[in-house]
């Protein structure tokens, strides 16, 4: 694939439609609460703003399913890239149509335009190719730096590209290009891959994917007790994904024959119910008792699962060990993600609830990279071929 990167791009005064990923989360009041991923797409904006390109800004935000919803309104995002920039950021009212044309039509190099919440058209899921032109007709050159949306065929992360020539990726995409590269290539060993989460059938794939570069997996989350119920073990009330036991013993199995090591919690943090006020104990084996539930991973498990982490030179993580917004159930979460950081392995967390863990922690500089993309992570590694980076080579 022929993929080019923003500074391949002759840019100078030209409109470059730049899909970025501002889906962040808002409080109360609409205020951006946690701006990663609008700071992680700045090298590629500062960029293009000193390259003097006339920046059209995209990206959705929720899920306000095809139609205008102000609960997921791009504004405030706007308002905190105009603050992390020191200048305005034009903010057009809608995606497509009369007003965002004007505007973009009126841009003088150096501008910043961000254009309203592309899901507030259906066209955006849909992938429709009228959608997709309305969006390309104001791109001299597109650029996509949503590495969290790739794994998506929607118009402004796939579409578009078919109707402007000129197109590339922008320089977090290349970043989590070379780093997940790294983890798929020929990652020092010993390769330790940390899952967690709450379904297995989300991640078959990557175990697929990895099983000829892994020497150990750590299975935790609500996703163990489904690994657990496969082997016959007790779980409980605790959460089990039951049309996925056949697929788990099937991993079970391979990993087993391939030779390689698979770990599952050996004791739980249990209470009645999830929630922040609960009564927990922990068991003392893998089993859980009838209408007990398990929420985390135990003290044997985290003390099992951190010896083989300190001995990895490699750790690929992605989903948390239980239900660590709550504070009795982030003991497991919250110790596995220290001995990580400080494993002084290559450390890769791929995205989603893992990231968010890292953040609160304040541990991200800990890691070699903490991915801005969850799906698009798993699947990248699991060798499925994402649509937005396809269309970039196209």
């Amino acid at each position: 694939m022929a993929l080019k990167y923003v500074d391949e791009l002759e840019v100078e005064g030209k409109r470059v439609f730049a899909r970025v990923d501002f889906n962040v989360p808002l409080d109360a009041n609409g205020a951006v609460t946690d701006d990663t991923r609008i700071t992680e797409t700045m090298p590629t904006i500062t960029w293009l703003l000193e390259k003097n390109a006339k920046l059209v800004l995209a990206s959705h935000l929720g899920r306000p399913k095809g139609k205008p919803d102000p609960k997921y309104t791009l504004e405030p995002a706007g308002a905190r890239l105009a603050e992390l920039l020191g200048k305005d950021v034009i903010f057009a009212h809608d995606c497509v149509g009369d007003g965002p044309r004007k505007i973009i039509g009126e841009m003088r190099p150096g501008q910043v335009v961000l254009l309203e919440n592309t899901r507030f058209h259906k066209g955006e899921e849909a992938n429709d190719d009228e959608f997709s032109r309305a969006l390309a007709a104001f791109a001299d050159v597109y650029v996509n730096d949503a590495f969290g949306t790739l794994h998506r065929a929607h118009a402004s992360t796939a579409g578009i590209a078919a109707h402007v020539p000129v197109k590339g990726a922008g320089f977090l995409v290349k970043r989590e290009l070379e780093m997940l590269g790294k983890v798929k290539a020929e990652p020092p060993r010993p390769f330790v891959c940390v899952l967690g989460g709450a379904k297995v059938s989300d991640k078959i794939g990557v175990v697929d994917g990895l099983l000829d570069k892994v020497d150990v997996f750590l299975v935790g989350g609500g996703m163990a007790y489904t690994f657990l119920k496969a082997q016959g073990i007790e779980v409980g009330s605790s959460l089990v994904e039951a049309e996925a036991l056949k697929s788990a013993r099937a991993v079970l199995a391979k990993i087993e024959a391939s030779g390689k090591k698979i770990l599952l919690p050996v004791d739980h943090v249990v209470a009645d119910e999830m929630k922040e006020t609960a009564q927990t104990f922990t068991t003392k084996s893998s089993a859980i008792g009838a209408g007990k539930k398990g929420f985390d991973i135990g003290p044997a498990t985290v003390e099992a699962f951190e010896r083989e982490v300190l001995r990895a030179k490699t750790i690929f993580w992605n989903g948390p060990m239980g239900v660590f917004e709550m504070e009795p159930f982030r003991n497991g979460t919250d110790k596995l993600a220290k001995a990580i950081a400080y494993s002084g392995a290559f450390t890769v967390v791929g995205g989603g609830d893992s990231a968010a863990a890292v953040a609160r922690l304040d541990l991200a500089s800990r890691f070699t990279h903490v991915s801005t993309g969850g799906g698009a992570s798993l699947e990248f590694l699991e060798g499925i071929e994402l649509p937005g980076l396809k269309a970039l080579g196209s």
